[in-house]
């Protein structure tokens, strides 16, 4: 619904200078006849020339940001996103079939790749990895994050992953939600200042080398020697360009090796802290138990069943990167997943519409990689915070206008 301003203005006064009555009102992509009244429509009736201002009102696209490096679970913390808010993600219909982009009702995801300034052999000829701030168009990047941002269709690029080619362009159109999700989301300051709320998932070096196995040798034909290379060779870039980025995070995601297996050298039970920033707006972090406190928790065993070496949850205050925190921290892995109420219900914040939704939403995509932990744990209850955050947006937005009217 777009939102405007009508200034009408004396016959004798050219359209450089008014300050005359003002009304504000809303319409729906409908035409109005202002010599003709139709209450019923809002149309404006007025007999005198007038001039109207529009603004995007609470049709503004809302963004997400989502950083962290390749093989690291954006994908799957994207499906477990999109599912929140209904209807499956799937690519642009009748477009490039290799494309990166995922549309759904609500969200439209764009993966932050098809921002390459440079294909793989422009950038294996200059000597530079996809991490490095020179093989990207920040530029194009800012332009049509804000565009989409303002309600406007884009021709973004399409970066092909099987090819290694920069593939033509697709039409992306403005959607309730946008989200951009890949290595820079966040190191730019310009596209940083367009994000409405930010995440970046921080995997230790040990747990991103299996996982980054896992996917490229069995979805990308990658060989072992080939993957051990390009860690090696995007190790310095990532320290340098990705890294940091976290310290701008709204969520930091941090998945550790265990510490209730001494020496464990497998790097099967993890260690999942969810950092929740405090003070930012409509956003309130999830706590365990009783706000503000120090906790630790070791739940009940015949109340969630967890094989050796068991489950434990910790939550308290910290900084990160001088910034205050409220850190909630489950190490272990849980084997039924209907059991995970027991779980929620000791955690606040969450955001839920009903009594049992994040156990339901784990339950919904208990195939995902990381449903038994608190990396899918995790994202879930994060997922549900973005829509809590979206709702408020919108809400805010609405009646921002009628205040307006009413002043």
């Amino acid at each position: 619904m777009a939102v405007c301003t009508v200034y009408t203005i004396p016959t004798t006064t050219h359209l450089g200078s008014f300050n005359q009555n003002k009304q504000v009102f809303f319409y729906n992509n409908k035409s109005f006849n202002y010599n003709k009244r139709s209450s019923s429509n809002n149309i404006l009736t007025s007999s005198r020339p007038y001039v109207i201002t529009c603004s995007a009102g609470d049709s503004q696209t809302v963004v997400i940001g989502l950083a962290a490096d390749s093989g690291c679970g954006k994908s799957t913390f994207m499906r477990r996103l999109t599912s929140v808010f209904g209807g499956a993600a799937e690519p642009p219909k009748g477009g490039n079939p290799d494309s990166n982009t995922l549309i759904s009702d609500t969200t439209t995801v764009i993966c932050l790749d098809d921002f390459h300034s440079l294909d793989r052999t422009g950038r294996k000829e200059k000597g530079v990895t996809a991490l490095d701030p020179r093989a990207n168009d920040f530029d194009l990047m800012y332009e049509q994050v804000k565009a989409l941002k303002e309600g406007k269709p884009v021709d973004k690029p399409i970066y092909n992953h099987v090819s290694g080619l920069l593939d033509p362009p697709e039409l992306i159109q403005p959607p309730k939600i946008l989200v951009i999700e890949g290595l820079h989301p966040m190191y730019d300051a310009r596209v940083r200042e367009l994000l409405d709320f930010s995440i970046y998932l921080d995997i230790s070096n040990e747990v991103k080398f299996a996982w980054k196995i896992q996917r490229d040798m069995k979805e990308r034909g990658h060989s072992l020697e080939s993957i051990k290379a390009s860690i090696e060779a995007r190790k310095p870039d990532f320290d340098a360009y990705i890294d940091p980025q976290k310290q701008y995070a709204d969520v930091v995601i941090e998945v550790l090796p265990t510490q209730l297996i001494p020496d464990d050298d497998e790097g099967k039970v993890l260690r999942v802290k969810m950092i929740q920033k405090e003070g930012v707006k409509y956003f309130n972090p999830v706590y365990l138990f009783d706000e503000g406190s120090t906790i630790s928790w070791i739940p009940c065993g015949r109340k969630l069943t967890c094989s050796y070496p068991g489950i434990k949850f910790s939550y308290g205050p910290d900084t990160f990167y001088d910034n205050e925190v409220t850190v909630v921290e489950m190490d272990g892995q849980f084997d039924r997943l209907d059991e995970l109420i027991y779980v929620e219900s000791h955690l606040s914040n969450l955001s839920t519409k009903f009594y049992g939704e994040v156990t339901q939403q784990m339950l919904k995509h208990q195939e995902f990689p990381g449903s038994n932990n608190g990396t899918g744990f995790f994202q879930t209850i994060i997922g549900l915070k973005i829509r809590d955050l979206f709702e408020q947006i919108v809400a805010n937005r609405a009646a921002a206008p009628a205040a307006a009217a009413k002043a």
